[in-house]
């Protein structure tokens, strides 16, 4: 089994409920897990309908926001990015002009350059992604789309057909850098500029 808290060391603080919850099965819920912590937030949160952004957040103009939405407290958000929740960004959450972020969850003080997009991802603590990395969470070219992931020399059937990357910790993501579906990288992973991460070949 794959717990994301042995990846994101404050994922608990999070998701108190999901520590033993495989990662896939938490972006699947991540909606009905996000409406009930807003239910929940301080008055620190300016909330309208499902979309709850911290007073202290600074938004730029020409975001698109779109579901279920947390965005924390000293969070950056550049002009043109476009949020498809349901997300959740921990604390000092910076993302980029122009990128694209999809049902994920990204934790404290990890940064998101421009023109990014991270799709059904779990990304953790003091990460950075340069210019134009991708976490893919579709296999457009399988006839199977269905996802598995390879980890420590086992393959985990997802029973899904969208799941982006589990990324742990203090992780760097190089500009160009593809980590494909089903990706699950430890802490303090470096992946190379232009690199692809491509853990199954074949389904």
């Amino acid at each position: 089994m794959i717990k994301p808290i042995e990846f994101i060391e404050n994922f608990d603080t999070y998701f108190p409920d999901y520590i033993n919850t495989e990662p896939w099965n938490i972006v699947n819920e991540l909606d009905k897990i996000l409406l009930e912590k807003i239910k929940n937030l301080s008055a620190d949160y300016k909330i309208e309908g499902s979309i709850a952004i911290h007073k202290t957040a600074i938004i730029e103009e020409g975001i698109t926001l779109k579901g279920t939405i947390i965005i924390s407290e000293d969070c950056y958000v550049g002009a043109h990015a476009y949020l498809r929740g349901p997300i959740l960004f921990g604390k000092s959450v910076k993302i980029g002009p122009g990128s694209e972020i999809k049902q994920s969850f990204i934790s404290d003080n990890s940064a998101v350059a421009h023109f990014n997009y991270i799709g059904n991802s779990l990304i953790g603590q003091n990460i950075n992604f340069e210019a134009g990395s991708i976490c893919a969470n579709h296999y457009n070219e399988r006839k199977n789309k269905n996802i598995s992931v390879k980890y420590k020399d086992n393959i985990i059937n997802t029973n899904s057909d969208k799941f982006g990357s589990l990324l742990g910790d203090h992780s760097k993501v190089g500009a160009n850098a593809v980590l494909s579906p089903g990706t699950i990288l430890d802490k303090n992973t470096i992946v190379k500029r232009l690199q692809l991460i491509e853990q199954l070949i074949e389904e």
